[in-house]
């Protein structure tokens, strides 16, 4: 039987860009969404009514046929057991095959606290017995400008550190590949980085050219990060979650560079630059 599809998070902007992907080469989909007035509206596609922690509805919205795209949820302290609720979902209706986006380098010790909630659903995938495909990205180079405040400065712990930035373009681009073969890349972790490793003072600098405004690095220490950002009154494990982004890019844990973007899709990762301008 061909092949089907569905898509979680197509409301976002990942999930979206995958989505349209999909609809444009032709291919048929569900949509999984809390709120189907908020999907898309997509030649074949149907938006169903099915959060991560309803496996319910998430059993009735999938088919055995589905090669499944889960964008991870949205950053809760719970996320990590609304992952396992999906994929046990998963399991019970007999998908085919399930792509996660997960966090590159992954594990369970990551700097960046959140890597380890990724690590943690990779496993869970990995037990189910659902054939599966991770593909780990780096941090959006999308979202580089909204680390900068609002006096023009990025402020972080991140030292001289780099990281990989990747454009969710290219993410996207890669996710239909693998989706729409999945059997050649059964089993397999992807690590998708941009084509260079960036320190926040050349990501500055790059914000700067491109919208024409100065923009500045300047290093915190941790103490001082957390101290910055406690006015925000976040709880405790967003808190971390925020310096450790920094933390990671200070110890490297974030500049390893690959060709996974070019292997998987035939072009090229794109530059954080050209991100920016489009």
């Amino acid at each position: 039987m061909a092949p089907t599809y569905a898509v979680t998070g197509a409301s976002g902007r990942l999930g979206g860009r995958i989505a349209r992907r999909l609809a444009a080469a032709g291919l048929p989909q569900t949509l999984l969404v809390r709120n189907p007035a908020r999907a898309p509206e997509l030649p074949g596609a149907t938006a169903v009514s099915a959060s991560y922690d309803d496996p319910d509805a998430v059993v009735r919205a999938l088919r055995p046929t589905d090669v499944v795209l889960m964008v991870s949820a949205s950053e809760t302290p719970d996320r990590v057991q609304q992952h396992r609720t999906f994929i046990d979902a998963a399991a019970a209706a007999g998908v085919a095959h399930l792509v996660y986006i997960s966090f590159y380098g992954a594990a369970p010790d990551a700097t960046f606290t959140l890597a380890r909630d990724h690590w943690h659903t990779e496993e869970h995938l990995r037990a189910s017995g659902l054939p599966f495909t991770f593909l780990r990205d780096n941090l959006y180079a999308d979202f580089m400008p909204a680390l900068v405040g609002e006096d023009g400065v990025i402020r972080g712990p991140a030292g001289d550190g780099r990281a990989a930035v990747v454009a969710q373009d290219d993410i996207a681009d890669a996710a239909v590949a693998v989706l729409r073969d999945p059997t050649a890349h059964a089993g397999r972790a992807y690590e998708l980085t941009g084509p260079e490793a960036l320190g926040l003072d050349k990501v500055a600098a790059t914000v700067a050219a491109v919208t024409g405004r100065p923009v500045s690095y300047v290093p915190e220490t941790v103490e001082e990060a957390y101290a910055s950002r406690r006015a925000h009154g976040a709880p405790d494990w967003q808190l971390d979650a925020w310096v450790s982004t920094y933390t990671a890019i200070a110890d490297g844990s974030l500049a390893g560079v690959t060709t996974a973007i070019e292997d998987l899709t035939g072009h090229p990762a794109t530059p954080l630059e050209q991100v920016l301008r489009t």
